[in-house]
């Protein structure tokens, strides 16, 4: 099994997936913070970028309500707000990395990239709003993630 002991090694394994890996990888990393979120909507949505058999019509309707709850919630970044409601933001923003339809994919991006950073920026905003400077860390979790989805 690959082992990822760092950011440098994440993104070269992920830089080496497909873009159908890139949404499977980046749906998981979505996935990993959906605890985060008790929206019904963007549970939904989660469901559906997990599901390997969805349709791409299903994945961009789930693209367009993950990207709106992360529109909606944008608001409440960068000001004194409520830390959970700006967790939801980065939960709603990584699960739209992974729903990302094709025609809106540019030839640099990658997905799985794309919705690792957000969904470090979720969990670093309840270690705010919790107070503590200890939570499992996102990244290390997601070089286990990823290790597994590479060994499989």
């Amino acid at each position: 099994m690959t082992t990822i002991t760092n950011d440098q090694e994440l993104r070269s394994a992920l830089d080496t997936l497909s873009l159908e890996q890139q949404r499977a990888v980046g749906a998981r990393f979505a996935n990993s913070i959906a605890a985060l979120t008790n929206n019904p909507r963007l549970t939904k949505c989660l469901e559906n970028a997990m599901e390997p058999d969805a349709s791409s019509e299903e994945r961009e309707e789930a693209y367009k309500a993950a990207k709106s709850i992360a529109v909606k919630t944008y608001t409440a970044c960068g000001r004194d707000a409520d830390w959970t409601a700006q967790a939801e933001h980065f939960v709603a923003a990584a699960c739209a990395a992974a729903l990302t339809p094709d025609s809106l994919i540019t030839e640099k991006q990658n997905l799985a990239w794309k919705a690792a950073i957000q969904a470090r920026m979720a969990q670093n905003c309840m270690m705010i709003e919790n107070g503590e400077g200890e939570v499992e860390n996102e990244a290390i979790k997601q070089y286990e993630i990823t290790a597994e989805f590479l060994a499989d």
